[in-house]
């Protein structure tokens, strides 16, 4: 096994130009520690838990271990190189007190998802989900339309359908849905977006804004994005069925192109 030090704006470049299924980040903190802000997508796996399940980490993928300072992690390096070789690890220098980048607060919202539910049942979950983000971009930029930044409103609403395009052509590959898309997408409420914020709340806290509106309607939207992400990325982790695991990895590499559209969009506010 080989072992390396990352640091906060490493990992960052190394979160943005590895697919999803390559890798893996995991928070050995304690749960509390979790809840209070992770990294999206991070997997919790407590040290001590990790003793007992070290054969529970994937050997095909990278592997990224942090905590709140780095020793934990440390820790836990030792242990995966003596009792299960992986083919790279890393550390995270300084964990989260020197993490710079974003961070996803209470765990990821899985109670939108029915465990027992079909995967037919949780993709419809899904496009649901994404029918809302929808929702959000439109009704953003029908209010604060117009300005430069606004139109990065009117991309992310057009890849919010295309989100839901996907899923609906994973949902007709396997023959499970016999309407036609927009019959399908029509139908659905979109009343929720992924982080288990209600459509209502979500415009609520947009129209909050003091000043500074084009940096507060961004990063509200990159909140949105994250939980989407790191609650995808916790869906794949835990399905059982392949299938499913593979729709949620795909839907999380997705919506990590929506937060590299965000971020650049904070180039184009005004000062």
């Amino acid at each position: 096994m080989s072992f390396h030090e990352i640091n906060t704006e490493e990992l960052r470049l190394f979160i943005k130009n590895h697919n999803e299924n390559n890798y893996l980040i995991v928070d050995v903190r304690q749960p509390e520690e979790y809840e209070e802000g992770h990294i999206p997508g991070a997997r919790l796996l407590p040290l001590p838990e990790l003793v007992k399940s070290l054969d529970t980490l994937p050997t095909e993928k990278e592997l990224v271990f942090y905590c709140r300072s780095g020793a934990r992690s440390m820790a836990a390096l030792t242990m995966v190189e003596e009792e299960s070789p992986q083919a790279e690890t890393y550390n995270l220098e300084g964990g989260m007190l020197a993490w710079e980048g974003a961070v996803v607060e209470k765990p990821p919202q899985i109670r939108l998802f029915d465990a027992k539910a079909s995967v037919e049942q949780m993709l419809m979950t899904a496009m649901d989900l994404e029918k809302g983000a929808m929702r959000f971009y439109t009704m953003a930029d029908e209010r604060w339309g117009g300005q430069v930044w606004s139109e990065v409103f009117v991309r992310l609403a057009e890849a919010e359908i295309g989100h839901a395009m996907m899923i609906y052509q994973l949902l007709q590959r396997e023959r499970k849905v016999k309407e036609d898309f927009d019959t399908v997408f029509s139908g659905l409420f979109g009343d929720v977006l992924e982080g288990g914020m209600s459509l209502a709340e979500a415009l609520d806290r947009a129209a909050s804004a003091k000043s500074r509106l084009c940096v507060h309607l961004i990063e509200l939207a990159l909140n949105i994005e994250y939980a989407a992400f790191d609650l995808y990325r916790s869906m794949a982790d835990r399905a059982a069925d392949s299938e499913a695991r593979g729709a949620f990895m795909k839907i999380a590499q997705a919506e990590k192109s929506h937060m590299n559209i965000l971020i650049g969009a904070l180039a184009t506010c005004p000062p």
